[in-house]
Formats: C-alpha cells, sequence, structure tokens
C-alpha cells in the first residue's frame, strides 16, 4: 500500500519513512501543508499521517480540504496537543485517529495498517481469497496450507490483489500503490514480478489464480474475499 507523509520535523519524518517502508509500504514525503495537500488530492494514497503544525497551511485546515473535496483517506493525526477539545475537534474534522507526541513508532505503524484495513472494509490483518491466505501483521502468504516465500515487490503486488479481488486492477494502478512518487520508473518491472508472483502461487496442481486481460491489466480469481 501507498502512505503520504506530512511531517515538517526532518528527523521525524525519516524515522517514520523508514519505519513504514520497512513493513512494505510505499512512502512520499511532503514538508509542507499546501504541498502535502496537493499531494493529497490526487487520490493515490491509500493512508496520510498528518502533522498539525505545518507552514504553508495548518494540518487541520488541510485535513478539511480534504474531507469537503469528499477525499475520504484514512488519516492518522500526528498532535502535540492534550486535551479533549483538541481531541473532539480533530476527530469532528475528520480525522480517523490520533497519536499524541512522543509516540511508540510501532505503536504508529499498527495504527496506519489498521487504517488502510479498515479503509478497505477488512477488519482482520488476515485477508483469504480462496485458498490463499496472506498474514499483513506476520508478512506471511500460504496457498493451500502451503507456504510460499515472496520477494517483498511480489509480497505487496499481492497483497493489494487481495484487497481487490475480482476486480481488473491496470498496470498503472498497481505501480501508484506499490511504489514512491517516482514509480513511472518502475513501470517495465512490473511485468517481470508478476510473472515471479505466478510461478509461486500456480505450483503443481494449483489453478491459476492471477488473470491478464490485454491492455486492462490483472484481475485476481478464486471466489469472494473473507477475513477473520
Amino acid at each position: 500500500m501507498r502512505v503520504l507523509i506530512v511531517e515538517d520535523e526532518i528527523r521525524l519524518a525519516d524515522n517514520i519513512a523508514a519505519a513504514l517502508r520497512e513493513t512494505g509500504l510505499a512512502v512520499d514525503r511532503s514538508a509542507d501543508g499546501l504541498d502535502g495537500l496537493r499531494f493529497a488530492e490526487q487520490g493515490f494514497y491509500d493512508a496520510i499521517v498528518l502533522d498539525l503544525m505545518l507552514p504553508g497551511k495548518d494540518g487541520l485546515s488541510l485535513l478539511r480540504s480534504l474531507r469537503q473535496d469528499h477525499n475520504a483517506t484514512p488519516v492518522l493525526i500526528l498532535t502535540a496537543r492534550e486535551g479533549k477539545e483538541s481531541v473532539i475537534e480533530l476527530l469532528n474534522s475528520g480525522a480517523d485517529d490520533y497519536l499524541s507526541k512522543p509516540f511508540n513508532l510501532g505503536e504508529m505503524i499498527a495504527r496506519v495498517k489498521a487504517l488502510i484495513r479498515r479503509g478497505k472494509g477488512v477488519a482482520s490483518p488476515v485477508l483469504r481469497v480462496g485458498d490463499i491466505e496472506l498474514n499483513s501483521a506476520w508478512q506471511t502468504v500460504r496457498r493451500a496450507g502451503r507456504a510460499l516465500e515472496l520477494s517483498p515487490t511480489e509480497y505487496r503486488i499481492l497483497e493489494y490483489l487481495l484487497h481487490h479481488p475480482g476486480a481488473i486492477i491496470s498496470k498503472e494502478r498497481l505501480l501508484e500503490h506499490l511504489y514512491d512518487y517516482d514509480w513511472r520508473h518502475h513501470s517495465n518491472v512490473i511485468e517481470a514480478h508478476m510473472s515471479n508472483l505466478r510461478r509461486k502461487l500456480d505450483a503443481p496442481g494449483a489453478a491459476p489464480c492471477i488473470e491478464t486481460l490485454r491492455f486492462r491489466g490483472y484481475r485476481l480469481c478464486g471466489g469472494a474475499r473473507g477475513a477473520r
């Protein structure tokens, strides 16, 4: 999945970005509220991590602008403010969750991933489609009970497809959610990753589960999504 960080404290933004990338998330960054709003309005993101105190445009105004434009991307607010009134204002303005500074990076990662799951209508970290099972907490994949060893990119491709079972996903849409802002630089390798993923999923005796639709994209077959 792809996350936008809007935070002007460079060291903190570096740490957040590194932690999210280690879990397989693509990350874009902005240190300015106006620039962050421009990024967010592109609609590529599965979650936004947003600081309140920003140059250009403060985080609360940015959040309100997104919600007024009917942008429903889940937003986790980072705030140094305390008090029930501040929390109520954040939630009433459209925030999905918040963390008070200083915070634990592990908790932040867990909250971001929970927001992404909820934004896609999935309550559990375990995604199941047909006989494919992916545990996003442990980053493990099984098919028909058989453990699979996937590369980080193969894992991220499968995770995105599992979030959209039966939907036709274009190569461009996959790239937008797999890579950072320079995703166009990776467009010539997606077919290779998809080929390797298919080879690992479709072991002898297993039915093909990823369909290619020429000039349209890819589709994960195997029935409706189940999450437990």
